[in-house]
């Protein structure tokens, strides 16, 4: 851990660290405010008020987060990963149920969802296993630690049953383990095996509805106004966005509550009904900003054990770009996994800004005993 000597001349070079991207996170979290604030405009609460909350105790976090040396939570990432996993049991025992899955926890008048911390605990207990083999390829019983360090969590979350929140660890193992290394055939193995799971997800692992949502995507047709509901009006107000949108707050399929979830899972289809195409390929642009930036980050951290924080965190945030933007076209099955700083919620906006605040404190102490 770094002393206060050691931290002086890393605070000296503030201005060094990548500013695209807290220039990206400021941008698109005042997209996402402005859009959430039209979504529920409609609806008897407007979220505004309470995402302007979030956001001000997100950009707390990330100053928070960035102050604290990595090292240090790689050190207590034992302690915060058990932690995460209690939590989880405690929601499958006493968990306040939202849309059919009891993923909720309550903290007096608080709600929060644990799930977005234990991604995070992950993440570093996995960082600091990862980097303390320091080995250029992994070997089977190492992957198979790391496949388990990730699995546990992610059951817990399946249990609950919370589908969409289960799938953000895939990426967090996949990206990781790729950056550690590992073979091409363990690859082909862990693909093979990843179709057998898969299988035994379909039958035993979801829910009707959840297995509905499926063959709903592969024929939305059969199901108009059940389950292939929401993906049809997502359609339509991405598609009637055109070129350059119908105008803030004037979208038909927003305003006149059409569109389902739209101020969280569906909050791409509010912004491209509105601000049409260019809008989409703004948003779109400013993530890709955001991404190259962590990965310039990745790649001059100071140790192995910075890049792979980086990398997992890098990792779920774009599988959360990528299956949103997505989902809201009809390529991929409905879930709930929403868009990062855009969406309304309050445990997933603060993770946000405290994994970007990670990557700058990760970013700062490149300068540390050097």
């Amino acid at each position: 851990m770094a002393t206060l000597a050691e931290e002086k001349p890393a605070l000296r070079h503030l201005s060094s660290i990548d500013g695209g991207l807290v220039m990206s996170v400021l941008l698109l979290s005042a997209i996402g405010l402005a859009t959430v604030h039209s979504a529920s405009s409609e609806m008897p609460v407007d979220y505004l008020p309470r995402q302007a909350l979030w956001l001000g105790i997100g950009v707390l976090l990330l100053v928070a987060a960035m102050s604290i040396d990595y090292h240090l939570l790689l050190d207590f990432s034992i302690v915060l990963y058990a932690v995460g996993l209690v939590l989880l049991v405690l929601v499958l025992v006493a968990g306040i149920s939202h849309g059919g899955a009891a993923h909720w926890a309550r903290i007096g008048p608080w709600q929060f969802q644990p799930s977005e911390f234990a991604k995070l605990a992950t993440i570093l207990v996995l960082a600091r296993y990862l980097s303390g083999l320091n080995r250029r390829v992994l070997a089977l019983p190492q992957i198979l630690v790391a496949v388990a360090i990730v699995a546990v969590p992610m059951v817990l979350v399946l249990v609950e049953p919370d589908l969409g929140s289960s799938m953000m660890f895939a990426p967090i193992l996949l990206g990781m383990l790729l950056v550690a290394g590992v073979r091409l055939r363990l690859l082909l193995i862990a693909a093979v095996v990843a179709v057998v799971l898969a299988a035994g997800m379909w039958s035993f692992g979801m829910k009707s509805y959840q297995r509905q949502r499926v063959l709903t995507f592969l024929s939305p047709e059969t199901d108009p106004l059940g389950a292939g509901y929401q993906v049809r009006q997502s359609k339509i107000a991405v598609g009637s966005g055109e070129m350059t949108g119908k105008g803030y707050m004037q979208g038909t399929q927003s305003q006149l509550r059409f569109l389902p979830v739209r101020h969280t899972d569906f909050i791409l289809s509010v912004l491209a009904e509105e601000w049409g195409f260019l809008g989409v390929v703004t948003v779109l642009g400013l993530y890709s900003l955001y991404v190259a930036s962590a990965a310039r980050i990745a790649m001059r951290a100071r140790d192995r054990a910075g890049i792979l924080l980086v990398t997992g965190l890098l990792s779920v945030l774009c599988f959360h770009v990528l299956y949103n933007s997505s989902m809201v076209v009809g390529f991929v099955p409905i879930t709930g996994i929403p868009l990062p700083f855009l969406s309304y919620g309050g445990s997933f906006t603060m993770v946000n800004f405290v994994g970007t605040g990670t990557m700058l404190g990760v970013d700062l102490r490149r300068y540390v005993n050097r």
